[in-house]
């Protein structure tokens, strides 16, 4: 009975292991997603400091742009607190 007390105990500490890093690789994605973003704006500085009347069409742009990487950032983070809560 011990053994399998012990059996239980060692896979649930493995099971635990193995959602933190399945979790910490999803959070990943926010990293990918800050640096985009980071260098998405960057560029779009150049390009209005380059072209200041197209800047409505730039920003417009530009917004665009970071909202598809957020929405990366977010599902990455939302994956991972499924796979700590509910897996």
């Amino acid at each position: 009975m011990a053994t399998l007390i012990q059996a239980a105990g060692l896979l649930l500490a493995t099971d635990l292991a193995f959602k933190a890093i399945a979790a910490a690789i999803a959070v990943i994605a926010g990293l990918g997603a800050g640096i985009s973003m980071g260098l998405a704006t960057g560029k779009a500085v150049e390009a209005t400091a380059r072209q200041p009347e197209a800047a409505g069409m730039i920003r417009s742009t530009l917004i665009m742009g970071l909202v598809f990487a957020e929405t990366t950032a977010l599902y990455g983070l939302i994956i991972s607190l499924i796979i700590i809560f509910v897996l």
